[in-house]
């Protein structure tokens, strides 16, 4: 990850991170409402998303309604060596483990895995995110390979103070097509070269 991005992610992180925590989640809130209102979610049959950790915008109770819609839930698990991900399908919490980098991530023995082609609307996490829909990680790129080719919908999750107007992108960087904040929901703008 390039200096600029470094800088860029951990003044984001240290905002957040002084967010009162009654106001934190209340803003999680007011974003999950407002992704269960859009047709993304409503569409959606199968589901890929995170389990959050610190101030990403908290997702256990996204999984819970999805679960509670009959939607099938797919959750990653870090592939280090490759450095990818794969996805498995979660029908319950007590199906995870403690993972990679402290991640809660999916026990392969009492998950089965899926094929990306088989998430609908896959939600993917960030930390800086620009209109363009362009987003800054914590710098290992896991989801930028597997955006590479993904070809369904994707969504961020993010507060407003997340979204800033430029940020430096990368030959391999992917971009998202949605971006909700508790304020807004964005639609990816073309990128302007």
């Amino acid at each position: 990850m390039n200096r600029q991005k470094k800088a860029m992610r951990n003044r984001i992180l240290h905002e957040m991170d002084k967010l009162d925590e009654y106001v934190f989640t209340e803003k999680c809130k007011k974003i999950r409402n407002r992704l269960f209102a859009t047709s993304l979610w409503q569409e959606a049959g199968t589901i890929g998303i995170t389990l959050s950790i610190g101030r990403e915008i908290e997702t256990m109770a996204i999984i819970t309604k999805a679960w509670t819609e009959a939607k099938r839930v797919a959750v990653p698990k870090c592939n280090p060596n490759s450095r990818t991900l794969s996805f498995y399908i979660l029908q319950t919490f007590s199906q995870l483990d403690s993972g990679f980098y402290g991640l809660m991530e999916p026990n392969t023995s009492m998950t089965e895995a899926i094929n990306k082609k088989s998430l609908d609307l896959l939600i993917v996490p960030g930390i800086v995110f620009n209109h363009q829909g362009y987003r800054i990680g914590y710098g290992g790129g896991y989801y930028d390979r597997f955006l590479s080719d993904y070809e369904g919908v994707t969504v961020s999750l993010l507060l407003e103070s997340q979204l800033v107007g430029e940020i430096p992108v990368e030959r391999h960087d992917q971009h998202v097509d949605w971006m909700i904040t508790e304020k807004n929901i964005y639609q990816a703008s073309e990128k302007s070269e």
